[in-house]
């Protein structure tokens, strides 16, 4: 299993990345939020990945945050949704959306994406309703994307991963970054969520 991988970006297209890594060339998929906030072509780009292994290929996704590889993981569990369809969820909406959009049983939202019809858009929020904890996430939460660190969305991961509910830990993040601002680090953002969630 790859998890990440860190390389030069040998070249970008509309629907993938190739990265050099090691002399290797890695062809990622990725969303289109992903790709707009890799940088250009040269650069150093660490990606999360998610490997998907068939009779007949072996593909890989790739991710600027964990948090928008954990989103893929929730939406390729849902029937019906491949790779290509979640990444092209991931493309009109970022983690901390698609969290509020099943929250709140927005399917409209959800069908913005290409190749995402109403029945399919009502099928993805009823089965992460709960796997997501049916909250939506409070104010800010959507405000950076995945791709640009995904801060909000990694927040309330390590929230999640110390035993704070999800609905202390999104109302924790979300005072957090309401106070920092959108620039704000991860270490800085868990730092005083955990101060406003031991409140």
């Amino acid at each position: 299993m790859i998890a990440r991988l860190r390389g030069v970006l040998a070249e970008t297209s509309a629907d993938h990345a190739v990265l050099d890594v090691g002399g290797v060339g890695y062809l990622v998929w990725c969303s289109a939020r992903t790709l707009s906030a890799i940088g250009e072509t040269g650069g150093d780009v660490l990606l999360f990945t998610e490997m998907q292994v068939r009779e007949d290929a072996i593909t890989l996704y790739g991710f600027g945050s964990a948090g928008e590889r954990d989103s893929f993981r929730l939406l390729t569990s849902v029937q019906g949704v491949g790779g290509r369809v979640a990444l092209a969820i991931l493309s009109v909406l970022d983690a901390g959306e698609l969290s509020r959009a099943v929250a709140g049983g927005d399917k409209a939202m959800i069908a913005r994406a290409n190749g995402v019809g109403p029945k399919l858009a009502m099928r993805i929020v009823n089965e992460l309703k709960d796997k997501m904890g049916g909250v939506a996430l409070g104010p800010g939460l959507g405000a950076a994307p995945a791709a640009k660190g995904g801060v909000s969305t990694d927040a309330l991961s390590a929230l999640a991963n110390l035993g704070f509910r999800p609905a202390e830990a999104s109302a924790a993040v979300g005072a957090a970054i309401e106070e920092l601002g959108d620039g704000a680090t991860l270490d800085a953002v868990v730092r005083l969520a955990l101060r406003k969630a031991a409140k």
